[in-house]
Parts: structure tokens; sequence; C-alpha cells
């Protein structure tokens, strides 16, 4: 099992979790984070850290579509290591629904 970053990520990144991350598994687009699936250790601890509430256990219904996605992107994407700033406008996005198609694959500035 791995935790999974879900659309509700998308055009917020607050990126509280990269902070709590002990094995640095989170890889930074443009306008989302994701998870390595392979490097994530199963702890937990990024999930409650989540303003937006967007990491899920991979077990969770939620995490259905988007478990290809993280693994995917984590090979493309940098690494990040610290937590960043956030969008100006990342909590007019907080809890917005369908934001799957404003998710950007290009990557973000890692750190």
């Amino acid at each position: 099992m791995a935790y999974v970053v879900t659309e509700n990520c998308i055009k917020c990144k607050f990126m509280d979790c990269v902070e709590v991350c002990p094995v640095d598994c989170f890889y930074e687009g443009e306008n989302m984070l994701v998870i390595h699936p392979d490097e994530c250790i199963d702890c937990g601890v990024c999930e409650p850290e989540c303003p937006a509430e967007a990491i899920v256990p991979d077990s969770d219904e939620a995490a259905a579509d988007w478990t290809e996605i993280n693994k995917e992107y984590a090979d493309k994407w940098p690494n990040i290591t610290v937590k960043g700033e956030s969008p100006a406008d990342a909590d007019d996005w907080k809890g917005k629904p369908n934001k799957k198609q404003h998710l950007s694959t290009n990557p973000g500035g890692g750190s």
C-alpha cells in the first residue's frame, strides 16, 4: 500500500505534506504534487497535513484514477523536499470538484 495525491491538490498545491515526509517521496508538477508509490513507506503522516484533503491511501476508492497518474509523473517531475509557496489563489480552488481537466503535465520547480 502507498498513499496517493488526488485531484483535490490541483491548483491548490499547499505542500504541507512535503515537510513531514520522512522519505522525500513527493514530486512537483506545475500545479500539483504526486507521491512516488515505490518510495512511499505507508506511514500516513502526510495525509492529515493536507489542507485540501488530497492525500488518500491507494486502497481508497478516491485513489482509483490517481494511482497511475502519481506513478507516471513521479518518474517525470522533480523531487521536492522543502515546502514552497502555494499558488496565490490556492484557497479559491480548495474543495472545487472536477479539477482533473486543469492538471498540468509540466514539471514544477522542485527543491
